[in-house]
């Protein structure tokens, strides 16, 4: 009897500490990037890929933790699959990819935390075929980080009208900023950890080089986000109601 009472409610406690953490940990890798540039080290990039693992690795556990049934987790693994099919597709177009928009819907719709998988797993999965190395953590991190923020200003109610409607202007905003979100992730990284000795020209140099990019990426998810968010989401919803899948 004792077993049966306590077995439940361990996995409850788990997943709600991790919850606890999940925004703490997000602010944990920028706060590691201004540190370590502050401080000039010289293993910066092996100690933010430590922590970036880490973060990525927490989210990870949370899901877990929570032990989401197979009907709650088919949904999340499907527009994962999707994002990372459509990466590939437009492999020929540098940055022209749907996994942002693909991970704001479901952050939108499914919630905050499958935002972040659907980011995270749609990253590593598509890696597989454009190539793993270190820099897949931060492509995780990144694109999970713009799937949770999908979540959460879906949550503040910033994607809909009066109505129901779909408010187009803060979507399509958020949708273009997610491009430079990502970017900025991704460049500080990079600055940090591999512009040697760092210094303002050296950083601004690199980060202009990426912008053409960043802002293509931005350009890229308002074409997905105006072309696939309306419709998806109905789809989704339906679902989501009748299962209770809302995480």
């Amino acid at each position: 009897m004792e077993t049966s009472t306590t077995a439940p409610e361990n996995p409850g406690r788990c997943a709600r500490l991790f919850r606890h953490l999940e925004v703490p940990a997000l602010f944990a890798v920028p706060a590691a990037m201004l540190a370590c540039a502050a401080a000039g080290l010289a293993q910066s990039a092996l100690l933010l890929l430590v922590v970036v693992g880490l973060v990525v690795g927490l989210f990870f556990a949370g899901y877990e933790a929570s032990r989401p049934a197979l009907r709650q987790i088919m949904p999340t693994l499907v527009l994962a699959s999707l994002a990372a099919a459509g990466r590939v597709l437009f492999a020929a177009v540098p940055d022209f990819k749907p996994v942002s928009a693909i991970a704001i819907i479901a952050g939108a719709v499914l919630g905050r935390r499958n935002g972040f998988m659907v980011g995270a797993l749609a990253a590593l999965t598509s890696n597989f075929f454009f190539g793993q190395g270190m820099w897949t953590p931060w492509q995780m991190y990144a694109w999970g980080l713009v799937g949770y923020m999908g979540g959460v200003l879906a949550d503040a109610g910033a994607f809909r009208r009066r109505g129901g409607r779909v408010a187009m202007v803060p979507l399509l905003g958020w949708g273009f900023a997610s491009g430079l979100v990502y970017g900025a992730v991704i460049n500080l990284y990079d600055v940090v950890a591999f512009v040697q000795p760092l210094t303002w020209p050296g950083a601004v140099a690199r980060v202009a080089a990426a912008l053409p990019f960043d802002l293509m990426h931005g350009a890229a998810t308002v074409v997905f986000l105006g072309a696939l968010y309306a419709p998806w989401t109905r789809r989704i919803e339906r679902v989501v109601r009748k299962f209770d899948l809302r995480g």
